[in-house]
């Protein structure tokens, strides 16, 4: 079998990045000009994305981020997706520098999930409302295609009172083409890959050539075969703080245009964590990316990519994905724990040598979606596009003007109302089924709406997973 897929090749040049953003000084016209098309729902030229980037004056950047607030309300609405990863195994055979589960580190417990310890952390995961999972597995024979789809089916399998798994996304090593269509026949979301840095020296750096990893167009190529073996939901992300910050972004952009061009369909999702401070890692700080660029980041990407949605992790505080939600993030994990076997121990985890970095927001899911209530976002735990086909090229059709009243709305109303029946304090259950009254006011399409209030009324007589 082919190494890579069918024609690659490599579509980020170091030196002419660098140039760009050297070359493209702050421009208020030109800005203007590239908000407007940005506005228009079309994607962005990498450079374009630079235009954005040189902005500094004070004034100018609160346009780029009123933009992409205006954008992302008109794409996405006030609705913000619940997810949650679950840890699988943290075996590697990889040595990248600034991870806590690389070989060389000794002093990192080694573990993979039995099946009972799987059953327990669903279960725990289940009963407080979770709906969508993100799995992590490290790189290494262990966690074989055969092995990631057999967990997947096994996380789908498992029940606890009206808690069920309805969409698991994956985030692992990259694969051949067989070993793509082996994960998608398990019926997965989204498949997750992060090329970390798209520098090839400071990627070169931090990922010995003696590794899977070290190979660059392997990884760079891996969603490429993904399409080939027939999945159609990607995730790209870039690991901030390995080199500058601009470079990445830029980077992420040429990527989802990439994919976009070759298959017809940008990423599901771009991911874009900060680095953070790990068990056994020492972290060179050149490259940091403050709080204020990395709002403007967030800003800019929503703005370059506009109908991807965005995540943003407990890697950062609460106080940044708060902020960071008015400008782009349509994604945040709650209740998290990267600690394997975690979820289960409840409040006797977080044992460091046990996690890959360190979390930094550690709310629990009821103090999540309790605080997105009160200040006016309706938490989200739907599935329904990847449960009934709207994936890849038809939900980059679907999102149009119109998808969001014809089936997100009232697909996160209905997964909000589950939640409060079933998980909820009567304090958040109260806010919510206020929230969702105000909400249904705003379906203008009366006969829409008139069945969304019979599928709420269901809700109320125990049936469950009333979708659109």
């Amino acid at each position: 079998m082919e190494k890579y897929s069918r024609g690659h090749s490599d579509f980020i040049n170091d030196a002419d990045l660098d140039a760009l953003i050297l070359k493209t000084k702050e421009d208020k016209l030109r800005i203007r000009d590239v908000l407007s098309k940005s506005m228009s729902k079309v994607a962005l030229s990498a450079e374009e994305c630079a235009a954005l980037i040189a902005a500094e004056d004070e004034d100018t950047v609160e346009e780029i981020k009123e933009a992409a607030r205006k954008l992302k309300k008109e794409v996405y609405g006030n609705r913000i997706v619940i997810f949650a990863p679950l840890y699988i195994g943290n075996h590697c055979i990889n040595d990248c520098e600034y991870c806590a589960f690389r070989k060389s580190l000794r002093t990192t417990v080694r573990k993979t999930l039995t099946e009972n310890e799987l059953v327990s952390e669903v279960k725990a995961l289940e009963n407080v409302g979770h709906k969508r999972l993100i799995l992590v597995f490290g790189e290494h024979p262990d966690y074989s295609p055969g092995f990631i789809a057999d967990t997947v089916r096994k996380v789908y399998s498992v029940k606890s009172g009206h808690g069920e798994i309805r969409r698991v996304n994956i985030n692992a090593a990259p694969m051949d083409v067989e070993g793509f269509r082996i994960v998608k026949d398990s019926g997965i979301g989204t498949y997750q890959i992060f090329q970390e840095t798209y520098h090839h020296k400071t990627y070169e750096k931090m990922h010995p050539k003696n590794t899977c990893k070290g190979d660059y167009l392997y990884r760079q190529d891996g969603l490429s075969r993904a399409f080939e073996a027939g999945c159609d939901d990607m995730g790209i992300g870039a690991l901030f703080g390995l080199y500058d910050w601009r470079f990445e972004a830029i980077a992420l952009v040429k990527h989802s245009l990439y994919l976009q061009e070759r298959y017809g369909v940008g990423p599901h999702t771009i991911s874009f964590p900060r680095i953070r401070p790990a068990h056994g890692v020492e972290l060179d700080s050149r490259y940091f990316v403050s709080d204020k660029d990395f709002v403007k980041l967030i800003a800019i990407l929503r703005l370059s990519v506009p109908y991807t949605g965005m995540i943003l992790t407990a890697r950062e505080s609460a106080k940044i994905r708060n902020e960071a939600l008015g400008f782009g993030v349509s994604q945040i994990d709650a209740g998290s724990c990267i600690e394997l076997g975690g979820y289960a121990k409840g409040k006797e985890k977080n044992e460091g040598n046990k996690e890959q970095f360190s979390l930094s927001d550690t709310r629990s899911m009821e103090e999540i979606v309790n605080e997105l209530i009160q200040t006016g976002y309706l938490p989200s735990f739907c599935t329904s596009c990847y449960r009934l086909g709207r994936t890849g090229k038809v939900f980059m059709e679907y999102a149009i003007p119109g998808f969001i009243g014809d089936f997100c709305t009232p697909n996160a109303l209905l997964t909000l109302k589950e939640y409060l029946l079933d998980y909820a304090s009567e304090e958040t259950k109260g806010k919510g089924l206020d929230l969702i009254n105000n909400e249904m006011q705003k379906i203008s399409d009366l006969s829409r709406r008139k069945i969304v209030n019979e599928k709420l009324k269901a809700l109320d007589d125990d049936q469950r997973d009333m979708l659109f």
